[in-house]
């Protein structure tokens, strides 16, 4: 009969929901199969209305295993979006709360710029201006966050809001400090992450908290729109918020492709710099180059190459000098980076990393530019290398170790040398 059959029907579409593996579940799964479950749910409804004086109406029984195929359903997807995450309650969407508690011991070899705890080659003391040499024991770089996602027609719509204790613009930086917080739909992403023009894929992983010049380093609030064509590559566009000053947001075009062995990826962008308190403005542009390439089953060569006209915060491109107004002119440093890193995956317990990051101007020391910043200010070179190990004795609980050299050299051919050592003990939840 076909009442019989649609309920089969309704059976055997229960169970595939039911037992398809949770991480295989999608939103656009999860869609398909509920369009499949109203369909069926609407011919069963009308061919009870024709058969009211023939048959009986299907039993509380039938329509009870309905509810609980499509509930399961829902869990299924809802409960495979976000790894070690947990359905809110009487909705469909899933949430992750996750963190760790970091403590942080810095040992100076040599005196270093005063005005961080971790690494700040951009400000190395020349000679023996400053040789303090310090120990630091700071917990503040820990951080907490959650993030969810909710299935809807179009794919997850996510949200993150992140946070740690390392804020700015005091002595005491034990206080909270935003990191992420925005949502993400249909492509779209609006709020304040990674820059678009940071190459995270292809940074190495240092214990250094502020990692090694050459980069970009910098989270700012941002429109992102990403189209991902998986035989071609990733196509991402956005609009980004600008230095202090600027009237018009940052523009970034990205792509990226990944292989079998590895990734590419190029980055263009134009942004402005201008001194509020003149007026004075000028547009500069960069771009950059990153990949990956596995040597080993568990080893992968990293590089990323950067290229800035200016840098008016100074972290598209970590150690480029900042605009200077040159009576009337505003100057721009015409900077390039690179970072290279080689990490390894000893085993289960112990990984390590070596990463070694430069940035040099293009200016020297009779250019306008290295005149109007300061021969003994202006930084001709930074250059910084890390070497490093972790190990995770038991679940969720990191131990680092790492040694820093580092070197500042200005237009007048000064130099100040960095070295130290940083320990690490972190205890991550979720």
């Amino acid at each position: 009969m076909k009442l019989d059959k649609l309920v089969y029907g309704l059976m055997t579409a229960g169970l595939m929901a039911a037992a398809l593996p949770v991480q295989a579940q999608t939103a656009k799964d999860f869609e398909e199969m509920r369009a499949e479950l109203k369909a069926l749910r609407a011919e069963l409804n009308a061919l009870k209305q024709e058969r009211a004086a023939a048959a009986p109406a299907p039993t509380a029984e039938l329509q009870a295993r309905v509810e609980a195929v499509e509930l399961k359903q829902a869990d299924a997807v809802v409960g495979g979006d976000i790894g070690g995450g947990f359905r809110l309650p009487g909705s469909e969407t899933s949430i992750r709360v996750y963190g760790f508690a970091e403590a942080n011991l810095i040992k100076d070899f040599k005196g270093t710029a005063p005005g961080d705890n971790f690494t700040n080659v951009m400000e190395q003391p020349i000679g023996d201006v400053y040789r303090a040499k310090k120990s630091v024991l700071t917990a503040e770089t820990s951080r907490f966050g959650f993030e969810t996602s909710t299935p809807t027609s179009l794919g997850a719509f996510a949200t993150k809001v992140e946070a740690d204790f390392y804020a700015y613009g005091s002595d005491n930086r034990n206080r909270l400090r935003l990191r992420h917080a925005y949502g993400e739909y249909a492509g779209w992403l609006i709020g304040q992450t990674w820059s678009t023009f940071m190459d995270l894929d292809n940074l190495p992983e240092t214990v250094d908290f502020n990692g090694p010049p050459g980069g970009t380093f910098r989270r700012p609030t941002q429109i992102r729109y990403t189209y991902n064509n998986p035989q071609l590559a990733k196509f991402q566009f956005a609009l980004e918020n600008p230095s202090d000053g600027a009237t018009r947001p940052n523009l970034v075009l990205r792509a990226d492709k990944g292989f079998d062995w590895g990734g590419l990826n190029a980055r263009l962008m134009s942004h402005q710099q201008r001194d509020a308190s003149t007026g004075l403005s000028k547009t500069g542009t960069g771009f950059g180059f990153g990949g990956s390439y596995k040597l080993t089953g568990s080893m992968t060569l990293m590089a990323q190459y950067t290229q800035m006209d200016g840098d008016g915060d100074g972290a598209y491109l970590i150690g480029a000098n900042y605009p200077v107004d040159d009576g009337g002119t505003l100057r721009l440093d015409k900077a390039k980076g690179f970072v290279v890193g080689v990490s390894n995956t000893f085993n289960d317990k112990l990984r390590g990393t070596m990463v070694y990051g430069r940035t040099r101007s293009s200016f020297d020391i009779a250019d306008a530019y290295a005149i109007a910043t300061g021969l003994d200010a202006g930084n001709k070179s930074v250059s910084q290398l890390h070497a490093n190990l972790y190990y995770m004795p038991i679940k969720n609980v990191e131990l680092g170790a790492e040694l820093i050299w580092g070197k500042r050299k200005t237009y007048d051919r000064q130099s100040g040398d960095l070295s130290r050592l940083n320990l690490q003990a972190r205890y991550s939840f979720n």
